[in-house]
């Protein structure tokens, strides 16, 4: 009889086609619709760039408040000078803005893309996939 643990688990699907037969009419829809190159490496640069655990612990807590360097540097128990350096580089991708106030100088999220994007990518790493057990907690522990 089997393991019940083994009745949960999909089936392993091998990655190649059996038999090569190209599909040209959904091949050309697709080209038609494509990113360009230049849409490409733009939004690749943004993955890459919020794929460093600490810019994404940045651009977390700024969803959640306004920060200064200050306020981020002793929040990630990082220095100033580290902090400026990742929220420079947020700044030139348009991540993240700056907002002065007297001698003072406030980070926000961009935009709310940035807030979706950042929940959209937290829905998918919390879910459970079918018939599997709990990956991880909200608590960012596996």
């Amino acid at each position: 009889m089997a393991n019940p643990a083994q009745l949960a688990q999909p089936e392993p699907v091998d990655d190649g086609c059996d038999v090569f037969r190209a599909h040209p009419d959904v091949i050309a829809r697709v080209r038609a619709r494509a990113m360009s190159a230049r849409t490409i490496g733009a939004l690749a640069e943004t993955f890459r760039t919020l794929g460093d655990p600490t810019r994404l612990r940045i651009v977390e807590a700024l969803g959640q408040a306004e920060l200064c360097v200050c306020d981020l540097a002793a929040l990630l128990r990082l220095g100033e000078s580290a902090v400026s350096h990742q929220l420079r580089l947020l700044r030139g991708l348009r991540l993240v803005r700056a907002r002065r106030d007297g001698r003072m100088v406030f980070y926000a999220l961009d935009d709310e893309h940035i807030t979706r994007l950042l929940a959209q990518g937290l829905e998918h790493v919390q879910e459970e996939p079918a018939g599997a057990g709990r990956r991880g907690g909200g608590d960012g522990e596996p």
